[in-house]
């Protein structure tokens, strides 16, 4: 059914059951409904323009034709879900109302939270034609004034958002997904309770987490309360929410029904230096040397997991290097003759907002993959932010990595073809990390698999985005927390401007964390940048080349002479600046990775939702957007007589965190200029429509298609963000599941990967 026609007889209905329910007398109940029936009609007769704009537009911001997914049609189809629901409900309530088994407060209740789940989607729709008209043509990310993009998500924050945790929690997801969010939503607000009271602890068992009744048999209750988490609640709540699943009990589960695996064995890498040929001369060396940033040198962990007991797996070495997890570390039943070393490594690097989760948490779909590739699996298990921000994580995970390729007949591989695979923040590493590998001229992966990537990490708005509103698990307050805790912004002194005591432990505590704050933020100059690749071919032998890799951040640029996009001037570089001057300028880029003791100190500002008379009124938005317009806030394209629902929360702060590091191509590498995305290997992206990081993975895909580069870009429907770790749930989980081996076995075992075209979606409907 075209949008039309279901508008059309939604607006019939809804008419037909108002009309009826006002000839019912003064009854409140019947007041209620003809009036809920009376906001319907008026909703969706204001919602259908503007989705019709949207949807005409649409294509133009595609990858190609066979890949007809960005923001803009997952905004369309999220809010033809909402109608297609209230067209359903409608013509139920049409047909039982007369009869005298209809629950009428059941049906009063689930009609009124889905108005109001209508009312803000078509907020958003809004708030999307307001994107399409300010952006660069063909741009899906808001690229205009940084005040301008201040201004719009403290609009876009003030939203109510409780609507889309109660009744109408996952909607928008295949139906088979909903039961297991509501019983996340459950967990989450009982885990907040005991969060709020402080009673959390090592103690907290799994059955505690999901015995809050109150919030079971009330789903408005379960609504506004998670609504009031997700704003309130810090990075450390959510890093210890994400971790239940490894508690002993849900860990122990989750392997019971898991894959057998002959080998799963957590290992320590020792912090020491070793060697690595170059690429482009095997005959030099560069020396790659352990991880430095924030807390000195340390040892990585990572996991094997192999389905047969390869040689190599059992040797003295690796069994060295051996972490006691218990008895479950190494899983070997009466031992069979060893296989011998499989042909292709993959290098696992798992999700989890950089500041949760570990191997364990994914080790139950990275069995499968095991058994189904035939291939063994090494899993990084890098430190998680705030305490290890950026660039902790990139460094241990190119450290691994390096390590693993050395010495890949330790882990029963040849290492003849070597697969990087992510997802979310892994896909993030995934990418950088590769960028790092080619920076150093070492060998690069023979492809990426990166599954619901995050490219960017600037607070910016974008189509997709928007769906942050209603999405359980990727809210954008809690994106925030955890792009600003990987940015090492999380420590911050939010103690209330109007405290007249804080007591001797306070003030230690105050002065703590900001003197950390200030640790973190030089720290960051260990960071090891790219190379001059131009220096390498001069060179011949390996002693000099390693003292350039040695270099901090900020020497490196200091040392580029100045120019008209140097250092002060990259602050406000948009990702068209970026491209032009990869374009420009092939032979250095050490600029371009700053760290945060050259940019400056970091300052996350506080959202203060509305836009304040003092709103720049001259900043001008490239475009379609009429000059009337500009600079007035998102506000003026809501149509007279429209008002979305607010947040009943009150102001909520949450920092939009505006520090230059995240502009940095090793943090966001959708801003990395031409010249460093040139050396990435072939890349497979699978990504979900109704993701907020769909946006993400479309942008760049578009940027390494028009670089010529190998890419595929397959995107999954009616799935949320984190599907491979819901892979058991059901058919559509697994079907999304089996697609990331698709690609992974596709790198495996083609030796050149050559540029293919996007696979196609199933059409929406």
């Amino acid at each position: 059914m075209d949008l039309h026609t279901m508008t059309q007889s939604l607006v019939t209905l809804a008419e037909d059951n108002m009309a009826f329910f006002s000839s019912q007398g003064p009854g409140e109940t019947a007041r209620r409904l003809s009036g809920v029936f009376a906001g319907i009609r008026e909703q969706a007769l204001g919602l259908e323009p503007a989705l019709g704009r949207l949807l005409s537009v649409a294509h133009l911001f595609d990858l190609d034709a066979e890949t007809p997914a960005n923001g803009y049609r997952s905004l369309v189809h999220t809010a033809r879900c909402c109608l297609a629901h209230l067209l359903h409900k409608s013509r139920y309530v049409a047909s039982n109302r007369r009869s005298i088994f209809f629950r009428t407060s059941h049906n009063l209740a689930e009609l009124e939270a889905y108005l109001a789940a209508l009312t803000q989607l078509r907020a958003l729709a809004y708030y999307a034609q307001h994107l399409l008209a300010t952006n660069q043509p063909g741009g899906l990310f808001f690229e205009g004034d940084e005040g301008l993009t201040a201004d719009f998500l403290r609009e876009y924050v003030t939203l109510h958002k409780g609507c889309f945790y109660g009744r109408c929690l996952g909607f928008q997801f295949t139906p088979a997904i909903r039961p297991f969010l509501q019983t996340i939503s459950i967990g989450l607000v009982s885990f907040g309770e005991h969060y709020k009271r402080k009673e959390t602890g090592l103690g907290v068992t799994a059955s505690s987490l999901f015995t809050s009744g109150r919030f079971a048999i009330d789903p408005e209750l379960r609504g506004a309360e998670f609504e009031r988490i997700i704003q309130n609640l810090d990075v450390h709540f959510w890093k210890a929410f994400w971790n239940i699943t490894e508690i002993e009990v849900l860990s122990s589960l989750a392997n019971m029904t898991s894959t057998t695996v002959r080998v799963s064995r957590l290992l320590s890498l020792p912090p020491e230096a070793f060697e690595m040929p170059l690429t482009a001369d095997p005959k030099l060396t560069v020396t790659i040397s352990p991880p430095l940033a924030h807390t000195g040198p340390g040892p990585v962990l990572v996991r094997l997991i192999s389905y047969d007991l390869r040689e190599g797996q059992d040797s003295e070495e690796l069994n060295s290097l051996v972490k006691s997890e218990g008895p479950r570390s190494l899983e070997l039943r009466p031992r069979p003759q060893q296989a011998p070393r499989s042909q292709s490594l993959v290098v696992h690097i798992h999700g989890g907002g950089f500041v949760a989760q570990t191997s364990k948490s994914h080790e139950p779909y990275l069995k499968s993959w095991a058994q189904e590739l035939g291939t063994p699996i090494l899993s990084i298990d890098y430190s998680l932010a705030p305490e290890a921000p950026f660039p902790r994580a990139l460094e241990e995970c190119f450290y691994a990595y390096c390590w693993a390729v050395k010495h890949c007949a330790l882990l029963g591989s040849t290492g003849e073809r070597i697969c990087l695979a992510g997802d979310s923040a892994g896909g993030n590493l995934c990418f950088t990390m590769s960028l790092r590998a080619a920076a150093f001229g070492v060998r690069v992966p023979d492809g990426i698999m990166a599954a619901y990537p995050a490219t960017m990490l600037q607070s910016t708005a974008s189509p997709s985005r928007l769906l942050s509103l209603m999405d359980p698990l990727l809210p954008l307050s809690v994106l925030t927390k955890c792009v600003s805790a990987y940015a090492g912004g999380e420590i911050e002194d939010h103690s209330d401007p109007n405290q007249k005591a804080l007591g001797m432990m306070g003030l230690v505590q105050r002065d703590t964390a900001l003197l950390f704050r200030d640790l973190r933020l030089g720290a960051s100059s260990w960071l090891h940048s790219f190379l001059d690749l131009s220096g390498h071919k001069s060179h011949t032998n390996s002693v000099p080349m390693a003292e350039p890799m040695r270099r901090s951040v900020s020497e490196a640029a200091l040392a580029q002479p100045e120019g008209p996009l140097g250092t002060d001037s990259f602050k406000s570089l948009t990702l068209h600046d970026l491209s032009l001057k990869g374009n420009s300028d092939t032979s250095g880029s050490p600029e371009l990775s700053l760290s945060a003791e050259t940019l400056g100190p970091s300052m996350p500002s506080n959202v203060n939702f509305l836009p304040g008379p003092d709103a720049r009124k001259d900043a001008k938005a490239p475009g379609e957007l009429r000059a009337k317009d500009r600079g007035q806030g998102v506000l003026a394209n809501f149509p007279e007589g429209f008002h979305p629902r607010r947040a009943s929360q009150g102001p909520t702060r949450m920092p939009i965190y505006s520090s230059p590091i995240v502009k940095n191509p090793f943090m966001s590498p959708l801003l990395a200029p031409d010249s460093m995305l040139q050396s990435l290997p072939p890349v497979h992206i699978v990504a979900c429509a109704l993701d907020p990081m769909l946006d993400d993975s479309v942008m760049f895909a578009r940027r390494l298609r028009g670089l010529g580069k190998p890419v595929t870009l397959c995107v999954v429907e009616d799935l949320p963000h984190g599907f491979l770790s819901l892979a058991a749930l059901c058919r559509e989980t697994r079907q999304a599941a089996a697609l990331c081996v698709e690609r992974i076995r596709l790198i495996l075992t083609q030796p050149a990967a050559p540029a293919a075209p996007a696979a196609p979606t199933e059409p929406r409907v």
